[in-house]
């Protein structure tokens, strides 16, 4: 009943259970370096003396992609990550997982953060089959688990509805289906937290239908969700929180209806 009450006023169930927080950004400033085109060569001579004198190069320099970002995941929360393109999203996915270092702050998770992007690596070269065996032996899975639900994501992915393109190099694979191939994997296995960039955005409705519930379901075995989209009916079917990100600051984090309903009048100005 406490459940039941909570979903009726807008919120979840993680809101009358006991609150785990899964990930927590505390302070947290991105910093990366972007190479800019030179004017000239360098000669090894000019490379090896900045080197040696700590010189940074004059054609290097630093975008300050995420500024004291703060906030915490609880499992069992979906939650969605908006704003402009260049706000910081990606970067802040990228943080959560481990792979890009923290400037200045802290970010505590538990367990191994799984990242999903568009462009998670698979091998050209080999089938979408092998790849799938290999993502999940990856992900921690024994050979037996292997056999039992390769078929299933293969089924899930839809890559052999027009053909028996499991079998074929991934080579062979439009982008669409190789990412709808990636989500499959991922979404194979329960995660603590999984972070999935643009991932939903490709296919058609009928799998991204299948992928929000796959959504849900993660939640359900109470793993925490953040979903990075462009699209924001996708973020309104399976966020009930979302955090929006504008120019490295968090401008809004509540409810996913009344932070769309923000971030939608900021872009109509």
């Amino acid at each position: 009943m406490a459940e039941l009450d909570a979903l009726q006023n807008g919120g979840t169930a993680v809101d009358t259970a006991e609150r785990i927080p899964t990930v927590v950004a505390d302070d947290v400033h991105l910093i990366y370096r972007v190479h800019g085109g030179g004017t000239g060569a360098v000669t090894p001579v000019a490379a090896l003396k900045r080197l040696v004198s700590r010189t940074p190069a004059p054609n290097i320099r630093e975008v300050h992609a995420v500024k004291g970002v703060t906030f915490t995941a609880y499992r069992g929360e979906a939650i969605g990550l908006i704003g402009s393109n260049g706000s910081g999203k990606s970067t802040l996915l990228r943080a959560i997982a481990g792979l890009m270092p923290v400037n200045r702050g802290a970010i505590y998770t538990q367990g191994q953060p799984s990242l999903l992007g568009v462009n998670a690596a698979l091998l050209n070269d080999l089938s979408g089959e092998r790849n799938v065996a290999l993502g999940c032996l990856a992900m921690g899975m024994t050979p037996e688990d292997v056999r039992k639900v390769t078929p299933e994501i293969i089924e899930f992915s839809g890559i052999n509805e027009r053909g028996d393109f499991s079998s074929l190099p991934m080579r062979t694979y439009s982008s669409g289906m190789a990412a709808r191939l990636r989500f499959a994997i991922a979404a194979a296995k329960k995660h603590d937290v999984l972070l999935i960039d643009e991932a939903l955005a490709t296919g058609d409705a009928r799998f991204r239908r299948r992928s929000e519930q796959r959504v849900r379901e993660l939640r359900a075995s109470a793993g925490t969700v953040f979903l990075v989209s462009h699209s924001i009916s996708s973020i309104r079917d399976t966020c009930e929180r979302t955090i929006w990100l504008e120019s490295g600051v968090i401008r809004a984090d509540g409810p996913t209806r009344d932070v769309v309903a923000e971030y939608e009048g900021y872009m109509r100005k």
